[in-house]
């Protein structure tokens, strides 16, 4: 069998339209997008015509695989595209994609309402063929049965057309959200000359701050809202002004505080009245129940439940948090009523006097090199593969390239950007490049993107990474592991491909617990002026405060969740709103350009009623008025999220039993890491996300392991099954 190298030069000028190996992201120009995409649009539509012709058989050689091909370079070149969007953001790139998100969207959307490749997945579904096929070929027929119904398949005209359009008016929205989100983050800087206003931040903050400013032209100390600039403010500055100035900056994003052009508010309602459009038009009662088809959530009332039943197993451990922050602030720190961005500050302060350390202090034993290191290490031993420095063009020099082998056989590779940047959209994601796929006696290995966004070095220093960044690498790092170490050989359902959205997170969360084992933190650390290793002492501490305020941070991520799912589930024809979106919407459309400002401030305002109903049921922490999270809440309205958040929090159940069998087996057990390899990792969504969980532990997920990860046993709980 042979396995593709990606080294062969471009077979083409456009780089977009060469698949022999990685992307050619050297070669690139915005230029190169749009002739690649009409290229690539004629070859899948001429693909579909040929797929959907009366002459070609119903069977997987003839129709499912040649079908699959043509729209899967499409999706590769998109992708790529996608990816430089949201890593590499300039305005001519940012132009050029909104040109063709249309035309992209268009095509994706009337692939799945073609009728007759629906009928004819259903032809192969009911012929003898289907039972001789794979589970995995199984596996992609049934799921496109699934979409092909989600996609409007089955709509009649107008409703047909209107489906289409509805998602096009969705993506360009979505595309927005996440560009004003980013616009929004990149338009505030604050410039500091006194030194006394920044007493309290750590060396490398004010280094990174002054860095900032010598780039900018300005003097002093330079801080924006990107979160490596943003956060140690909130959790070291002394200043409480100057907390609360970044704070109030950070969480008015994106809204009417702001640049009225990058306000929020009305695509939020706009991609609302949407959804909740669709999922009429399909026949469901909100788009959450359109949502949940593909998940292992049965309703958005299970979810609903899980999400109320964890809220209260973590609320009584919660205002225990509050009331001792609360106590300790105002006898230690001055501070007798606590606000929003006194938090973090009081936390750390508190933190540092239970445990005596600080994150600071610990942050200076984790540089990225040797953290590399140790988790590639962890890697090896844990699924018998070595993980090296690869060569490849990449999108900025800070880029890293990699590549994963077993036995000298290539089984994947990744890119690596970890620094945060101006043009680059906050948080941290892993995306695929492409997928493993078998044709003939090739192998395609697959590749993926990881993406974080921490400091970069500020001079000779190499990166440092707080622990918390050690985790989100981690994270970011067992979603990678899923897409590349997949022995599945078809593409719709190899890696990430076809796994159920609440079951996705499972090897992320799993891998973050190697995070608090002496062992693994032991073999990356090593301090950035003496090189010693993390002192043991040091590391218990960690380990005793690894649930301080696990309370709060517990009904900070139901808080989410249970916004996301009440806003996409019961939203028309909630009584206690003025307005359900679907009135908003409609009044919208029809409204002047003055009506239709008041009409979308009404509808924001019940978006935020809701939130705020939220925070009154599952919270013990209340953020100001003028806090706008929703209108940054990119995760939702410009990602893959919706009526889905509760998937991080549905997932650690799964996670945290998983890990339990290495703490009752061995960490380093050799049996165990290839059992967990083989049945949860290698199978990707070939099979039932609790399939593969049942697999590997011999039974139905208990949540006794993640009760007790948190510091919160309870005798009872309803876990997802």
């Amino acid at each position: 069998m042979n396995t593709t190298a990606p080294t062969s030069p471009p077979a083409h000028d456009n780089p977009l339209l060469d698949f022999s190996g990685l992307p050619q992201f050297g070669a690139f120009r915005p230029e190169h997008v749009t002739p690649a995409i009409d290229t690539l649009l004629t070859q899948a539509r001429s693909a579909v015509d040929k797929a959907q012709a009366d002459t070609t058989p119903a069977t997987w050689t003839d129709f499912v695989s040649p079908l699959e091909l043509a729209t899967e370079q499409l999706g590769r070149a998109w992708g790529m595209v996608g990816h430089l969007n949201g890593v590499a953001d300039t305005p001519e790139l940012r132009a050029v994609f909104n040109e063709n998100l249309p035309r992209v969207t268009e095509f994706w959307t009337s692939v799945g309402q073609n009728e007759a490749l629906f009928a004819k997945y259903k032809a192969l579904s009911q012929s003898a063929e289907f039972t001789q096929l794979s589970p995995a070929r199984r596996k992609i027929v049934t799921n496109a049965l699934r979409d092909f119904r989600l996609g409007g398949a089955e709509l009649i005209s107008p409703a047909r057309e209107r489906y289409a359009e509805i998602q096009e008016q969705q993506a360009a929205l979505s595309q927005k959200f996440g560009e004003n989100v980013l616009d929004a983050t990149n338009a505030f800087t604050l410039d500091i000359t006194d030194d006394a206003t920044l007493a309290g931040l750590p060396d490398d903050a004010l280094a990174a701050a002054r860095q900032e400013a010598e780039r900018a032209g300005v003097a002093g100390w330079r801080f924006t809202l990107q979160f490596p600039s943003y956060f140690p403010v909130l959790q070291y500055a002394s200043n409480r002004t100057l907390r609360e100035t970044l704070y109030r900056a950070y969480v008015t994003r994106a809204s009417s505080a702001g640049t009225p052009t990058l306000d929020n508010t009305a695509i939020i309602d706009q991609i609302l009245s949407l959804r909740a459009e669709e999922a009429r038009l399909l026949g469901y009662d909100s788009f959450a129940d359109v949502s949940l088809v593909s998940k292992m959530a049965d309703s958005p009332v299970q979810v609903i439940g899980f999400l109320r039943d964890l809220a209260a197993r973590a609320k009584p451990s919660a205002h225990r948090d509050m009331t001792e922050l609360r106590s300790f602030a105002a006898e230690n720190l001055g501070l007798d009523s606590l606000i929003s961005s006194d938090i973090a500050f009081a936390s750390e302060r508190l933190k540092e006097a239970r445990y005596a350390f600080s994150d600071n202090e610990v942050k200076q034993y984790f540089q990225l090199p040797r953290v590399l290191e140790g988790l590639f290490g962890l890697i090896g031993r844990l699924f018998d593969v070595t993980i090296s420095r690869d060569t490849a063009q990449t999108w900025h020099a800070d880029v890293g390239f990699f590549r994963i082998e077993r036995a000298g056989q290539l089984i994947g590779q990744f890119y690596l950007d970890m620094f945060s940047r101006p043009s680059k959209r906050p948080g941290a994601w892993m995306d695929d490049a492409r997928g493993r796929k078998l044709i003939s006696a090739d192998l395609q290995t697959p590749v993926a993107y990881l993406t974080c966004n921490v400091q970069a070095p500020v001079g000779t220093q190499p990166a440092l990474l707080s622990h918390d960044d050690v985790i989100t690498l981690f994270h970011e790092f067992g979603h990678g592991l899923h897409h590349m170490l997949t022995r599945v050989d078809e593409l719709g359902v190899s890696g990430i491909s076809g796994v159920e959205w609440d079951a996705v997170e499972l090897p992320s969360q799993f891998m973050e617990n190697f995070c608090w084992e002496w062992d693994i933190v032991a073999a990356m650390t090593a301090h950035v002026d003496t090189q010693a290793p993390l002192p043991r002492a040091l590391f218990d501490k960690m380990v005793a405060a690894r649930n301080f305020q696990s309370g709060l941070q517990t009904l900070r991520q139901v808080e989410f969740a249970l916004f996301d799912m009440r806003l996409h589930s019961e939203w028309q024809g909630v009584a206690s709103h003025t307005m359900t979106l679907a009135d908003a919407g409609a009044a919208t459309a029809t409204a002047t350009a003055t009506e239709a400002d008041e009409v979308s401030s009404t509808a924001g305002n019940a978006v935020q009623r809701l939130l705020e109903e939220v925070r009154a049921e599952v919270a013990v922490i209340t953020p100001p008025e003028f806090n706008r999270f929703q209108n940054s809440f990119s995760h939702i309205f410009a990602g893959g999220y919706a009526a889905g958040y509760y998937s991080y929090k549905w997932a650690e159940v799964l996670s945290a039993d998983c890990y339990a069998a290495f703490e009752e087996e061995g960490l380093f057990n050799a049996e165990t890491g290839q059992r967990f390899l083989r049945e949860i990792l290698s199978v990707g969504g070939s099979r039932p996300a609790i399939d593969s969980f049942k697999a590997f532990r011999g039974r139905e997920p208990s949540i006794e392991a993640l009760l007790r990860h948190n510091g919160m046993v309870e005798e009872t709980f309803h876990a997802p099954a």
